[in-house]
């Protein structure tokens, strides 16, 4: 335990030594920090994952949502028929930000295939107070983010949660799922057919085997 946080501590300092231009302190401890974070959480990850093993069929179709982009237009998910589509919600100063990463590497393997949508939120400790504006920017300068995300909302379930997490969290629209996002970065993959089948947890990167063999 001593060594682990000797490391812990030369990481801190390294990322406050060498802090991003368009980063801040948290932000730059924090992408440092990750591979360490994603490490200790990885087993629970598995625990919480979730699967619509009997691949029921939603009530509420998917392609009948919509969705504000983080430029103000108009998302219509009918644009998504016969692709499958990971929702994540995100933040800009979590201990998971650094999915972005592996978000925009996952959009790249299955180009053409999969269709990544991050939903920024700040519903989680305040750790996405930015705007839309500068949501865009963090995200294409330090991870070069180009899958889409759409504008700052609710996710998770109380008053004026949006429409697509409603869908998501609520299994008499989804057919089965009402799981909310745990934290920030939370997954749910939708199927060609517009049919939820999996939640992944956080702690769960986008990179897993798991997550892949979803897809695949």
């Amino acid at each position: 335990m001593i060594k682990i946080g000797i490391a812990i501590g030369i990481l801190v300092a390294a990322a406050m030594l060498m802090k991003k231009k368009d980063m801040s302190y948290r932000q730059s401890i924090l992408k440092t920090m990750y591979p360490v974070i994603m490490w200790s959480s990885k087993a629970a990850g598995k625990k919480q994952t979730l699967f619509n093993k009997d691949q029921v069929k939603p009530t509420t179709s998917f392609y009948s949502l919509h969705a504000t982009d983080i430029n103000g237009a108009n998302f219509d998910f009918a644009s998504l028929k016969g692709k499958k589509v990971l929702i994540v919600n995100t933040a800009s100063d979590c201990g998971f930000t650094g999915q972005y990463e592996a978000l925009e590497k996952l959009s790249k393997q299955f180009e053409g295939k999969l269709v990544v949508i991050g939903f920024p939120a700040n519903d989680f400790k305040e750790q996405e107070k930015a705007d839309e504006k500068n949501i865009a920017s963090f995200c294409q300068k330090n991870y070069g983010v180009t899958f889409p995300l759409m504008s700052k909302s609710i996710v998770i379930k109380k008053n004026h949660q949006n429409e697509v997490y409603k869908w998501l969290t609520d299994l008499s629209l989804n057919g089965w799922c009402s799981q909310e996002p745990a934290w920030n970065f939370c997954k749910y993959l939708i199927n060609e057919e517009g049919v939820l089948t999996h939640y992944f947890p956080m702690t769960v990167d986008p990179l897993d085997q798991s997550v892949i063999n979803a897809i695949n």
